[in-house]
Parts: C-alpha cells; sequence; structure tokens
C-alpha cells in the first residue's frame, strides 16, 4: 500500500490519496482512510503513473543500436531509475542489413517484455534535415525495403519515422499504416501539398516537431504548421528546454491539447552518463553540460533528457498543469501504443508502474510491475 500521497487519478489529484498494489497490479485507488495492511507512506509526495518514452536510443552509457543485449539493458535500467517504466527502443538511420541485425537483438527483448517495442528514425528520411543522422546511410522508401525491415522485426517494430515527400513516401505511409505499424512524419522538408497526403494515408505521429523540420514560416506552414493543426496528429516534444524554447512547449501543447501532446526524450547513449565523446548510430557525439551535439558541426544529436526532467519541465519550465503532464507522459503514449487497457493510468487493474515524485517533481520511488527499481534518481547532466 501506498498512502499518504497526492495521487493523480484519471481526472483528478487525490489529496490524501492511497493506492493498493497485489501481484503486480494496481488493486486499488483513493484518497482518506487506505484499507487495511502493509503501507508505505510518502508524507505528500506525487504519486503518478509510470513513464511512456516512445522515442529513446539509449542511456547509461549504452545505445539500442547495438548487437549485444547486455547494452541495451544497460540502457533500458538507466531510464527505470528516471520512473520509465515503458519505452520503445529507437534506432537510428542505417544500412538496411544493419538495421536488420539491430532489430534481431531488440526484438528478443521486445518479446521478453523488456522493451514495448521498436522504433525506426529512418533511414527514409531527408537529406536536407536528416539532423544526427548519417546522410549515407538514407534511402527512398519501397515497398521491398519497408517489407523486408518488417519482417525482420516480426511485429516488434511499433513506430517508422519518414519524411513522406521523398519518392515513394506516401504509399509507404500507407503500407505501414495497413501493417499496423505508426507511420510517423519526421526529418522532413516538406510543404503542405506534401504532407496532408500522408496524413489522408495514414500518418498519425509528427517525430519531435519543430526539431529535423523545415520551420514554421507565416506565408508556408510547412510541416509544424501542418502537423500542429491537424486533429489526426499527435505531437511528440522533446522537453528538455534546449531543443524547444518553453514559450514554444507551451504554445505547441496548448493548441493540439491533452490528447494530441506526448513528450519524449530521444535520449542517446549519455543520457545518466558523464559528459565526453560518444557515438549515435556511426556519428561521433560530443556531450558538454548534458547537451549533446555532433563533433563534426555542432548540430543537436539527440539530448540527454529522461522523462523525469521532461515531467518537471512541463510544469515548471513550460507552466501547465500536472494532469498535463501525467496525459502526456503516460496517458496518451500508452494510446498511441494501444496498451492503454493494461498501462499509463492510475486504475485498478492495471500494471503497478508508478512514479513517487518529492515537492521539486523528481522521483523518490518507482515500481515497475509493482517491483520497486533501484537505484532511483541517479544524479543525472540532463537539463
Amino acid at each position: 500500500m501506498i498512502t499518504g500521497g497526492r495521487v493523480a487519478a484519471p481526472d483528478r489529484v487525490l489529496d490524501d490519496g492511497w493506492l493498493a498494489v497485489s501481484d503486480g497490479r494496481i488493486a486499488g485507488v483513493g484518497s482518506g482512510t487506505p484499507p487495511e495492511g502493509p503501507a508505505v507512506d510518502v508524507a505528500g509526495a506525487l504519486v503518478v503513473p509510470g513513464f511512456i518514452d516512445t522515442h529513446c536510443h539509449g542511456g547509461g552509457g549504452a545505445s539500442f543500436s547495438t548487437l549485444t543485449p547486455d547494452e541495451v539493458h544497460t540502457a533500458v535500467q538507466a531510464h527505470r531509475r528516471h520512473g520509465t517504466t515503458t519505452m520503445l527502443a529507437s534506432l537510428v538511420s542505417d544500412h538496411v542489413d544493419i538495421l536488420r541485425e539491430q532489430i534481431a537483438v531488440l526484438r528478443e527483448l521486445v518479446e521478453q517484455g523488456d522493451v514495448a517495442g521498436i522504433h525506426l528514425e529512418g533511414p527514409f528520411i531527408s537529406k536536407a534535415r536528416c539532423g544526427a543522422h548519417d546522410p549515407m546511410a538514407l534511402l527512398e522508401p519501397d515497398t521491398g525495403t519497408v517489407d523486408k525491415l518488417l519482417r525482420a522485426g516480426q511485429g516488434a517494430i511499433r513506430m517508422v519515422t519518414l519524411a513522406p515527400e521523398l519518392h515513394g513516401g506516401i504509399k509507404a505511409v500507407r503500407q505501414l499504416a495497413e501493417s499496423g505499424v505508426i507511420a510517423a512524419i519526421g526529418h522532413t522538408d516538406g510543404v503542405e501539398e506534401q504532407l496532408l497526403p500522408a496524413i489522408e494515408a495514414g500518418a498519425t505521429v509528427a517525430t519531435h516537431l519543430f526539431n529535423g523540420m523545415r520551420p514554421l514560416h507565416h506565408r508556408e506552414p510547412g510541416p509544424v504548421g501542418v502537423l500542429l493543426d491537424d486533429e489526426r496528429i499527435t505531437i511528440e516534444l522533446i522537453c528538455d528546454l534546449v531543443h524547444l524554447h518553453p514559450t514554444v512547449v507551451h504554445l505547441a501543447a496548448s493548441h493540439a491539447g491533452r490528447d494530441r501532446t506526448v513528450l519524449i526524450t530521444d535520449a542517446m547513449s549519455a543520457t545518466d552518463a558523464a559528459d565526453g565523446r560518444y557515438t549515435l548510430g556511426r556519428l561521433e557525439v560530443d556531450v558538454h553540460d548534458g547537451v549533446a551535439t555532433l563533433a563534426d558541426n555542432g548540430s543537436l544529436a539527440g539530448s540527454t533528457l529522461t522523462m523525469d526532467n521532461a515531467f518537471r519541465n512541463l510544469v515548471l519550465g513550460a507552466k501547465l498543469h500536472i494532469l498535463d503532464a501525467v496525459r502526456a507522459t503516460s496517458e496518451r503514449p500508452a494510446e498511441l501504443l494501444g496498451i492503454a487497457n493494461r498501462t499509463g493510468s492510475l486504475r485498478t487493474g492495471f500494471a503497478a508502474d508508478v512514479v513517487v515524485l518529492d515537492d521539486d517533481l523528481r522521483p523518490l520511488k518507482v515500481l515497475r510491475r509493482g517491483e520497486w527499481v533501484a537505484e532511483v534518481g541517479r544524479a543525472t547532466l540532463s537539463t
């Protein structure tokens, strides 16, 4: 039993709340006098659902772009310490055969339940907006290549980011959607006339809105304007307050609303690790004061963000409500991944994925499937 907390129920925060856990599931949620039983009194701390990160490349000095399962486990554990109880493992662009090998490693961990699925960020993205992706690895999408990657995943691939203006882009969006895979628009230089057909074909997510795409202009809305304004699109925001200014986060999240906003980390291997030289895919990255940039040109290269920091930044930096942050870090991502019937909310019968946050919204305790996570809140260099 977790007692004496402010419990973030789906529709309100319960003062003097309690949450009962049994056999890895939530057995009850309420306020006032809790049922009898052993209890942990959290003394007024905020109790929220475990965070769900749909876009993450690594952490703890380890990368998901690996052929070593132990390295994947290291990255997963780094993020669990910060409250992420469910996550997709994201891969950056690479040659198709290498991606297939990486997918094979991750697929086994998806089957074991360590990660909820695989996200391919590329290789079907624009060279003009490729950011920290190796331009030599980029491809125009074709049915055969898309099918080859999906078959390698055997159902484990949950999301693919692509630029719809590429030759074959709209057809690839339709192919992904018909295969039950989330088609995300990102790293795109497309204009409105190229983006709207992709949405009609089944694209439903904007990969880290604003970043890696043609900017908003008052005479050409481009990807930012089209994706932000379309009710069919869920927007990802990297809420480290480095990729996006707090005012921009506030404007975007307020316009999209709770039903269309998801916070992500886009974290790379340096997350929850020391500053220094790292790699993202095939590219070298320098990390100074927690900010990751490409060694050769200084462009932002993912982040060292964790989801607890993203939650805190949305509330304290972008000045949105705690329930907005709960929705963007747990409930909406669960809906996006089709797992909102078992996690993402503090509801009876759901998985006991829980984060206890102190008055500064920093994690004190983390439960994953009813088991306490060790070393919670290890010092991080994230903003």
